[in-house]
Formats: structure tokens, C-alpha cells, sequence
């Protein structure tokens, strides 16, 4: 049976990246901006770019919220990017403070100065946790970066993957059938796209 790969579309960008990198890795897409379409879902992808208010505001007019909150209950795989693992935290402090989905208790907090805000280009990630995600993908290996805040879980545990911008942030979060990242695989080459092919065969509760 093959299986149902969604991406949610909530009007951010970097959409059609996403499913690009989904089919290289093997996967049929389905772009959809259809709750009905998340909660038939095998295998979630939200993906994402912009500021968390707007991501949250869009996903809420889009009636996705409650869906995509269900479905990651269901245990079923899911994949954050970008500020699709942003919106998985408690609140954001971009531009005052925001409620997300609350899935993963903690802040997102803004880059501290001292360095170039946005972190944009390509940095390394060091891998503290051995997962299924980065099976095959070097340890320190780079990936591409493109944002001003960063998450800040309370459990240290969800923390698998930090990279050095100023601050140590969490920069690969998983916990049970979440996996979220804060860098842009679809952006980062050979490497980004194996992530996605290891998302893609991953069985949550074998990592």
C-alpha cells in the first residue's frame, strides 16, 4: 500500500521545495490545504518560513490547528520545519508573545547579538542523540539556516540535534513520532535530502 505523504500548505512558502525533496527521497507528495487531507495523513510534513503569528494565524484560518495537533496525537510520523518546529513549542516571543500548538512545552526565543540576525547560510549540527533521522548523515554535518529565533525546549531530552549561533539552540527536536528541524533540508543538498528519505521510511518507536 503506498503510502499518504502531506504536506501542509497554510500559505508559506518554500512549499514546492519541500515536495521536491519528498519525491527525490522516493514519496508522493500531496500539497494540501485540506484538514480532511491531514487527518487521512500517513506521514505529516509541516514545513514553513516567516514569523510564528502569522503561522499560527494561518494555520487557525485554514482549520488546520486542531487537525494537526489530532494527528500528532495519533502517533502517526510527523515532520517540522523551520517554523514548522517553531509552532510545535508553547509560545513564541516574536513580535510580543504568541501561543503555538503547546506540543512540545518551551519558548522560541530571538538570536542573541553579537553576530549577522537573520542566522542565515549554512552552519554545522552536531548530533547528540542517535535517531532514525540521521541515519547515514555524518555527525557535524552542515545544513542550511534561515531565521532570528530559535526554540528552547524545557525538556532537554527532545533536544537530538544543537548548533553554535551565539547561543547552543535546539536545532533538531524529536520526541515519540515528532521530528522537527530548525534548518531547511529541502535547502541543503545530498544531505537534506537523505534526512528526508530517512523521515520518509522512518516507523516511529524504532529509533
Amino acid at each position: 500500500m503506498t503510502r499518504k505523504i502531506v504536506v501542509v500548505d497554510y500559505g508559506a512558502g518554500n512549499l514546492r521545495s519541500v515536495a521536491r525533496a519528498v519525491m527525490h527521497a522516493g514519496g508522493e507528495p500531496t500539497v494540501t490545504a485540506d484538514p480532511h487531507e491531514v487527518a487521512d495523513a500517513d506521514a505529516l510534513i509541516v514545513p514553513g518560513v516567516g514569523a510564528a503569528a502569522d503561522t499560527m494565524r494561518n494555520l487557525s484560518e485554514h482549520g488546520m490547528v486542531e487537525p494537526v495537533r489530532d494527528y500528532i496525537a495519533s502517533g502517526r510520523p510527523f515532520f517540522g520545519v523551520c517554523m514548522g518546529q517553531q509552532a510545535l513549542l508553547s509560545v513564541s516571543e516574536e513580535g510580543g508573545e504568541h501561543e503555538c500548538l503547546g506540543v512540545i512545552p518551551g519558548r522560541v526565543k530571538k538570536l542573541p547579538g553579537g553576530q549577522k540576525v537573520p542566522h542565515m547560510g549554512w552552519n554545522r549540527v552536531r548530533q547528540r542523540t542517535e535517531h532514525a533521522i540521521f541515519e547515514g548523515i555524518p555527525d557535524e554535518s552542515y545544513f542550511y539556516f534561515l531565521h532570528s529565533y530559535y526554540p528552547d525546549p524545557e525538556d532537554e531530552s527532545s533536544v537530538i540535534g544543537e548548533t553554535e549561533y551565539g547561543v547552543t539552540f535546539a536545532s533538531v527536536l524529536a520526541r515519540d513520532n515528532i521530528v522537527a528541524t530548525q534548518f531547511h533540508p529541502e535547502k541543503s543538498g545530498a544531505t537534506g535530502l537523505r534526512m528526508y528519505g530517512n523521515f520518509l521510511s522512518w516507523s516511529p518507536g524504532d529509533s
